[in-house]
């Protein structure tokens, strides 16, 4: 990931509703949420969460796919470890085993 990159994800997590709802797309897992889900759960309008909505996924924080008259919202997980990678890049002044329990404590198998 590049910083430009990095910076339009970390602009789309600055607002409270954005990070509520990408937070909530991580724990939701696999399964993924509807944006109906994501709106009510946060007590949001639907024209209010479907912008929130696209500017994470613009910023490949997440992704989503259409079921019926529906769109179902998952954590992007290849940009999240992107992200995440971008920060850890130059961890520790060049001593990798310094950064591995920060690695470790990220890992997950999902």
């Amino acid at each position: 990931m590049d910083e430009i990159t990095a910076l339009d994800a970390f602009a789309a997590l600055s607002q409270s509703t954005r990070l509520e709802a990408f937070r909530l797309l991580i724990k939701a897992g696999e399964a993924g949420l509807t944006a109906g889900d994501i709106g009510d759960t946060l007590g949001v309008r639907q024209n209010t969460m479907s912008t929130n909505l696209s500017i994470l996924s613009r910023a490949d924080l997440i992704r989503s796919a259409r079921e019926g008259r529906s769109i179902r919202y998952f954590a992007n997980m290849d940009g999240v470890r992107g992200l995440l990678a971008f920060l850890l890049e130059d961890c520790c002044g060049g001593r990798p085993e310094l950064c591995q329990p920060v690695i470790d404590e990220l890992s997950c198998a999902c």
